[in-house]
């Protein structure tokens, strides 16, 4: 499925994210930088052991040895990836929506648009950020990613957004939080 608005396109699409073409993919990272289970523990194996070097550097130089903080995003060049560069966000593992999860989990889509642009990117690719170990319900995670990058794309001249999704039964829930969220427009 795909929409467009304001000259900007949003694609949904069953696959898996280390083979996306888009300049960056976005890694729902863990705090740490240095790789995990997941979607995290395969951008890194497809990625190659520099993309923990640099996650490193980056932890020790930009964070001062401390673990990125969930919401935020970093940036790293993407090695054996098709994409350039991966951009690191760290998602809120689900508390019930107690510690403001619903508000850290769009941040993440924020904050990683926000430093692609930055970097003068046209194209990136989200996974489903939360929905695996952190529990996050992925009906709450569709709507809240997809308002979050709508919103995005109502207001900036980006290019494009792929949320590049593991199984046929995810594509089908963001498919319907799409087709919710372009309704009441």
């Amino acid at each position: 499925m795909e929409v467009r608005m304001n000259s900007n396109a949003l694609k949904l699409i069953t696959g898996d994210i280390t083979k996306q073409t888009t300049e960056a993919i976005v890694n729902a990272a863990n705090g740490t930088l240095l790789g995990g289970g997941g979607v995290d523990g395969a951008i890194h194996r497809a990625a190659g052991k520099e993309l923990v070097a640099e996650c490193k550097k980056i932890r020790e130089e930009v964070l001062g040895g401390d673990d990125l903080p969930t919401g935020e995003a970093v940036i790293t060049n993407g090695y054996n990836l098709p994409a350039k560069y991966v951009i690191h966000t760290v998602g809120p593992i689900w508390h019930g929506n107690t510690q403001n999860e619903e508000a850290l989990l769009a941040n993440c889509y924020k904050h990683s648009l926000q430093l692609a642009q930055e970097k003068g990117m046209t194209s990136i690719s989200f996974p489903s950020i939360s929905t695996g170990v952190y529990r996050f319900p992925i009906d709450l995670a569709a709507r809240t990613a997809l308002k979050t990058i709508i919103h995005f794309l109502q207001h900036h001249s980006f290019g494009q957004v792929v949320m590049t999704l593991f199984s046929p039964e995810d594509y089908r829930v963001y498919e319907s939080a799409l087709q919710q969220l372009l309704e009441k427009q």
